[in-house]
């Protein structure tokens, strides 16, 4: 039986579905690509000490700002945000922060499908590689370490594998937004979400018994104060931030379908976590396969699609566990990609009153062509540059144009304008009603909202342009 939150407007069947989904946004590429990367880059343990700090201070507070946007309005992020003004007597112009968030949620979609087209590949590549050596071998036997590094460039330069495989990833995310709340979006969080902590846990637990499980341990809670640089911490805000989903109009969304019963306050909590948690874990399954390789932590982005299929060529049942890793990585990358391609959805059919399928085509369709262009920055591409005459982005093709555009722009902006827009325009009473939080808590978050979380993400914006 379909849930509604309003009148007939479809809805999360039980908190359950509601955190599930949610965790399934934020838990992403950002947690099992980016985090370990940016671990790597930056000195393991103090900077992870500092993203859990600044997940509680910065990425709790706003997540849990945007949800209770959503909630009340019940609509898209932009018609959400203008409810939230016009029953607070302020000007309805605030709006624009949902139509940032929606286009920018577009554009991420766009290039974020392509990335989601390397774990495609993966999945073929070990599954193909497990058909050829069997279960209890490391992976592509006989092959070199080069050999096996050099894939990924070797995709890169294949333009019409390229766009095949982010059309397929794109054709994917339609197909399950196209369903619907219940049918669709629900289903892949109430079904995928799980699967991929059973796998995410077994994985786990085989680098922490085949892998150096000490050393990774050891990398990432240790300490080292000495290493916590402004450039760090700068570091560890920006990941807190982006791996949460926030300034992109999912959670608005997502919080639109959540019923007047769920508790905002401590389901956020619990979203936070599970994405903190996530990050903290990805670490633990990463590292200690890459120590027991003897390979590099500070890899960057190429961590997972270059160092770890070389780790593991050297560990038992390398094909199997490469396969269900990047299996793994695909649930999770499809369960953001579906809140990304929902926010604009969702504004869609309620702007121009259509079918829910006919609104989700035209969301993909338009992805689609920026997806082509981005697939095709890394080959036939490469020299283009759309931005080339803005300083911030010379040299910088179409997928990293709008890659940068996103992150350094609409995403901080449309964060820092949520928590002024939260804090100091909409009516307070309105906002206590929504947030689910009393006592200390309650004043610990609106000090937060209201002064802390601008000026930092101020700070991002600022780094990021200027930096």
């Amino acid at each position: 039986m379909v849930a509604t939150t309003s009148g007939s407007r479809e809805g999360w069947s039980s908190r359950t579905a509601f955190i599930l989904a949610a965790v399934g946004s934020a838990v992403g590429l950002g947690n099992m690509w980016r985090f370990p990367a940016e671990a790597g880059e930056n000195g393991g343990g103090a900077f992870v000490l500092f993203y859990i700090f600044c997940v509680l201070l910065i990425g709790l507070p706003v997540l849990l700002s945007e949800v209770l946007v959503g909630r009340h309005g019940q609509a898209s992020a932009p018609e959400s945000v203008r409810r939230v003004a016009a029953d607070s007597g302020a000007s309805k112009g605030w709006g624009i922060i949902g139509s940032m968030g929606v286009f920018a949620a577009f554009l991420i979609l766009s290039f974020y499908c392509v990335v989601g087209g390397w774990v495609l590949y993966y999945i073929g590549v070990f599954a193909g590689d497990l058909f050829q050596t069997g279960l209890t071998g490391g992976a592509f036997e006989g092959r070199a370490a080069s050999d096996i590094e050099g894939l990924l460039p070797g995709l890169f330069g294949n333009g019409g594998l390229m766009v095949g495989l982010n059309l397929g990833f794109l054709a994917l995310t339609f197909f399950f937004v196209a369903r619907g709340i219940s049918s669709g979006i629900e289903w892949v969080a109430v079904y995928l979400m799980p699967l991929f902590f059973v796998l995410f846990l077994a994985i786990t637990i085989y680098g922490a018994f085949t892998g150096n499980f000490g050393e990774a341990v050891s990398y990432l809670f240790t300490f080292d104060f000495s290493k916590l640089t402004g450039e760090v911490m700068l570091a560890a805000v920006g990941q807190a931030f982006f791996s949460l989903s926030l300034g992109v109009a999912g959670m608005m969304t997502y919080g639109a379908y959540a019923s007047r019963e769920t508790n905002l306050g401590k389901t956020s909590g619990i979203i936070a976590s599970a994405d903190t948690g996530v990050a903290l874990l990805a670490g633990l399954a990463i590292f200690p396969i890459v120590f027991a390789a003897g390979l590099s932590a500070s890899a960057g982005p190429g961590l997972m699609f270059a160092s770890l299929p070389v780790a593991f060529q050297q560990m038992p049942f390398g094909s199997l566990i490469g396969l269900l890793f990047f299996i793994m990585i695909f649930f999770a990358a499809l369960t953001s990609s579906v809140s990304l391609m929902e926010a604009p959805t969702a504004y869609t059919l309620e702007k121009f009153k259509l079918p829910r399928p006919v609104a989700t085509a035209i969301v993909g369709v338009g992805a689609a062509v920026l997806g082509i262009l981005s697939s095709l920055s890394f080959n036939d591409m490469a020299e283009f540059y759309p931005l080339g005459f803005i300083p911030l982005f010379a040299e910088t093709n179409f997928f990293d144009t709008l890659d940068g555009i996103t992150a350094k722009l609409f995403m901080p902006i449309g964060a820092i304008l949520t928590c002024v827009f939260v804090g100091w325009i909409a009516d307070a009473r309105l906002i206590d009603d929504e947030n689910g939080l009393d006592g200390a808590l309650h004043q610990i978050w609106r000090a937060l909202v209201r002064f802390v979380c601008p000026i930092v993400l101020t700070v991002i914006l600022a780094f990021g342009l200027f930096g």
